[in-house]
Order: structure tokens, then C-alpha cells, then sequence
């Protein structure tokens, strides 16, 4: 099976459970559709007959929803603020592009190898500090 055709099946199915719809409805509402030949599974469906499925589910109220990953929040002790003051400092100064979580991040992890502000020690994070500063200094000059 390719990756679109699952995904339009388990779409379908979130589809079905959020509209409450029961088995036997689901199934009636599939063999009463024009172009599926009385098919009562979506295990049997071709690709643009899946499609007609989703589309039938939209007009009877279903709405796609993006997957949302959870956001992990962000670090608020004060060597992670001071770390988030030095580099949008830096982004300000015109020497940081991305004055982004994520860019700060990956600054943070190939300092430390540590993903998160959140999970650094206090000597770590104390050592981004100081390499923050460094780098200001040697841009102020």
C-alpha cells in the first residue's frame, strides 16, 4: 500500500469516528455510492475512490485538521533568558539571521549536544553564555 492511500484510509476512518457514524452506516453510505460497485470496505478502494469517500465525509461535516505536534514551552530560567537576550542581540546586531527557537537550538545543541535550553546543566549553560558574549565581542570590535 503507498503512504497516500494509507493515509487517505486512516483519514477516512478519524473521519467516520468524529462523525459518529457506526459501522453498518459507514458500510451503507460506501455501497450506496455511485462509481464503488457496491464496495463496502476501504481496504478495496482505489486511489481516487478514497478520495470520493473523503470528499462525501467533508459534505456531511468532517473537517481535516492539520497534525499539530505539541510544543514543548520554553525555557524561562535565567541563564535560558539570558541565552534568548545575548542571541537576539546578535540577530539585531545583523550577525544572527534566524533569530528563530529552532536556530537558537541548534546553536545550543552543537555547543553542547544538548537538544533544549530546558535541559541544560547550569555549567552548560553557563559555557553558551559566555561563548554568546565572546561572539558579541568579537562583532563589537
Amino acid at each position: 500500500m503507498n503512504d497516500q492511500r494509507t493515509r487517505l484510509i486512516r483519514l477516512i476512518h478519524v473521519a467516520r469516528r468524529e462523525l459518529s457514524m457506526e459501522s453498518d452506516t459507514y458500510r451503507l453510505m460506501l455501497a450506496g455510492m455511485k462509481g464503488l460497485e457496491g464496495t463496502t470496505s476501504t481496504a478495496d478502494l482505489s486511489l481516487p475512490n478514497l478520495k470520493r469517500v473523503l470528499e462525501q465525509l467533508k459534505s456531511k461535516g468532517f473537517k481535516v485538521r492539520p497534525n499539530k505536534k505539541p510544543k514543548r514551552p520554553l525555557a524561562d530560567d535565567p541563564q535560558a533568558q539570558k541565552i534568548r537576550s545575548l542571541w537576539l542581540q546578535l540577530h539585531e546586531m545583523g550577525t544572527v539571521r534566524d533569530s528563530s527557537e529552532t536556530a537558537l537550538a541548534k546553536y545550543v545543541f552543537s555547543m553542547t549536544k544538548v537538544e533544549a535550553l530546558q535541559w541544560l546543566t547550569t555549567s552548560q549553560a553557563s559555557h553558551v553564555i559566555e561563548t554568546l558574549k565572546q561572539w558579541m565581542g568579537r562583532v563589537q570590535q
